[in-house]
């Protein structure tokens, strides 16, 4: 498998692109996303502000209503180091806004996961992935292991 090392973050209107599902939410249409997507509300561990950012679902678990979500750019992206900062966030997903814990998934958890999403989602993973975090997968369990190496995962379990 090949990964670029020095990924760099989408900037410009690409980064515009990708925030614009913020203001979908802000403006209390974020049901249009089901439970493909969730908003993060965190707050930032520098900074003190709070912060909003959407992410993917990567699966929701029925048995515990928890949410796992990967940082696709790695571990050094602002929105996931401020969940591991404070390990408590709000996330709406579905129209619902839900108070959560984070966790960190262990990396043999988040192989077996990222192995499903491909598997699910086949067609769109061979071509965004390469294009947008910079690495392409064949299906083997090393690239399974490689690429969860690079894209931490937690698991957002909602608390009361």
């Amino acid at each position: 498998m090949e990964i670029v090392k020095n990924l760099n973050h989408p900037e410009g209107l690409a980064l515009k692109l990708l925030k614009l599902p913020v203001h979908f939410y802000r403006l209390g249409l974020g049901r249009l996303f089901g439970e493909r997507m969730l908003m993060i509300n965190h707050v930032g561990r520098v900074t003190g502000k709070q912060r909003s950012t959407v992410v993917e679902v990567i699966r929701h678990e029925q048995r515990d209503d928890s949410y796992l979500i990967a940082s696709g750019w790695g571990p050094r992206t602002d929105w996931y180091r401020n969940l591991l900062s404070r390990r408590r966030a709000t996330i709406q997903v579905a129209g619902r806004t839900k108070p959560v814990r984070v966790e960190p998934l262990p990396q043999e958890e988040a192989t077996e996961i990222v192995a499903g999403y491909f598997w699910r989602n086949r067609a769109m993973a061979k071509r965004l992935l390469p294009r947008l975090y910079g690495y392409a997968v064949d299906g083997s369990k090393s690239d399974f292991y490689e690429v969860a190496r690079h894209v931490p995962m937690v698991r957002l379990i909602p608390t009361r």
